[in-house]
This record gives C-alpha cells, sequence and structure tokens, in this order.
C-alpha cells in the first residue's frame, strides 16, 4: 500500500489521455498532416508541465520518496544520435498510430490492436538493447 498513489496517479494519467483523445488514431493522423491543433497543443502542454517541474527538481523543490534531493543528470548533446531516435520514434508511431506512452491505456480500450502494439514495442526494444553499443549513445 505504500505505493498505492502511484497507482491512484497512472489511473488519472490513463482517463487524461483517454479523456483527450491523446490515444486515438484520429488525432496523430490530423496531427501529421498539419489539419487539427489539438495534439499540438497537448505536447505543447506537456513540454512546458516538464520544463516548470525540471526547474523545481533542479531548485529541490520537489523531493524523491524518500525525502532526498533529485538531481538531474546533464544529456550529452548528440546530433546523429537525436536524428536516428528521433526518425525511428517517428517511423513507429506513424506505422502503429499510437505514441508509446498510451499503450496500457489502448490495452483498456482494444484489447488486440494493444497487444500487437505492446508487442512491437517490446521487441524495437530488445533489439535497441542487442544494438545500444553499437549505436551512437
Amino acid at each position: 500500500m505504500k505505493n498505492s498513489r502511484f497507482l491512484i496517479l497512472g489511473i488519472f494519467f490513463a482517463i487524461v489521455l483517454s479523456k483527450t483523445q491523446a490515444i486515438s488514431w484520429y488525432r496523430f493522423y490530423e496531427m501529421f498532416t498539419f489539419q487539427s491543433f489539438h495534439m499540438f497543443g497537448i505536447i505543447g502542454g506537456a513540454v512546458v508541465i516538464s520544463a516548470i517541474f525540471m526547474q523545481l527538481f533542479k531548485y529541490g523543490k520537489i523531493k524523491d520518496i524518500n525525502g532526498n534531493k533529485i538531481i538531474p543528470k546533464p544529456k550529452k548533446k548528440g546530433f546523429i544520435s537525436t536524428i536516428l531516435g528521433g526518425t525511428f520514434f517517428g517511423l513507429g508511431w506513424g506505422i502503429s498510430g499510437a505514441c508509446a506512452a498510451p499503450i496500457f491505456v489502448i490495452l483498456g480500450f482494444q484489447i488486440v490492436p494493444a497487444l500487437i502494439l505492446l508487442l512491437g514495442a517490446l521487441v524495437g526494444a530488445f533489439i535497441y538493447g542487442l544494438l545500444s553499443k553499437k549505436l551512437p549513445n
């Protein structure tokens, strides 16, 4: 029961994803064809909220579950790795019609398509694990 608040937060996040239609293939299609601002607004809002939380982490306003300060590690800047990663992520997103984050939310609505997505995501993660030593990280 110690981690029940994370379960509640996850359920709340799933409800938000489904109610904002962030799991809808049609919304992704609209975004990639520049027919609607809906998904750009959701993604932009997530970027702003993430930036705010990162600043709160950096200044020690938010602590982990044990009360320790969260110190984000600086990331290496890499052009090639960013382009490769973004390309593969975008291809997977475009082919499947779903971002990796809401796969479990989609699983609650459509069992078979979500299982295919989950299997594809796991195979992709496995292949990345095999190739990660040879890729620019």
